[in-house]
């Protein structure tokens, strides 16, 4: 007697999926990607080397370049353009400071949107409120229970997600401020001076415990937030279906 055909379900975790971080840094983003999605692969891609980077591997270049010429061989694409350049103080109450002294920054989310478009892939674009994303999702460090606020902004391209409730702040960013100092459950992880954060601070707020690098611990995303992106992308997809006789 022929026995029926049988159709399981797999779900997507089994699937070794492959995952771009484009602007990696040390991989802040990439850690969190990693924890979501069991037994993926994440590159990373800088123009600077990164010693620190937690990825499975990493190429030293140009973003967009690379995007362009390998982002269709992954199964989706995190990126963070340098956000010097599209904050709110860099484009208002420091553009005359800075165009006195010749200071210019890259304007790179719009290339880099084009790139990921042309790929056919799913991807999101992190960046600082004022910046020239799409605000579909704003993340805070307090929906995670950081210390760190660190608002941040990501755009969805060939997905979507509801927005998470953003909880109220428990308190200020300790520091100094317009010559007031203030004490709360944050710490400042920008910057240098003026009761801005320490390096293990940092490590602890953030919960980033593989780098010791001030600067790029300062410039990292915090592994939550991009956890908490990968399981949303993840929870989009139509589970596989495989057939056995």
């Amino acid at each position: 007697m022929t026995q029926p055909t049988v159709i399981r379900r797999v779900p997507d975790t089994f699937h070794p999926f492959r995952v771009l971080d484009a602007y990696s840094c040390i991989g802040g983003a990439t850690k969190g990607i990693k924890r979501a999605i069991p037994g993926v692969h994440v590159t990373g891609i800088d123009i600077q080397a990164q010693p620190d980077y937690c990825g499975d591997a990493f190429h030293q270049g140009d973003a967009i370049d690379f995007i362009r010429a390998h982002g269709h061989e992954f199964d989706f694409i995190h990126a963070s353009p340098p956000c010097q350049g599209e904050g709110a103080p860099t484009k208002g109450t420091n553009r005359a400071r800075n165009t006195a002294i010749g200071r210019t920054y890259p304007r790179l989310i719009a290339p880099t949107r084009a790139a990921l478009e042309a790929t056919g892939r799913p991807y999101v674009i992190e960046n600082v409120p004022g910046s020239e994303v799409r605000k579909d999702i704003r993340l805070c460090g307090e929906q995670f229970g950081l210390a760190v606020l660190m608002h941040r902004y990501f755009e969805l391209g060939g997905w979507t997600t509801a927005q998470p409730a953003h909880p109220r702040h428990r308190g200020y960013v300790r520091g100094w401020r317009h010559g007031e100092y203030r004490d709360g459950p944050y710490v400042a992880a920008y910057g240098a001076g003026g009761g801005k954060a320490t390096v293990q601070e940092i490590r602890d707020a953030k919960r980033i415990d593989w780098s010791t690098d001030h600067r790029r611990l300062r410039e990292a995303l915090p592994p939550a937030y991009t956890e908490w992106i990968a399981r949303a992308w993840l929870a989009t997809r139509t589970p596989a279906l495989e057939v056995a006789a």
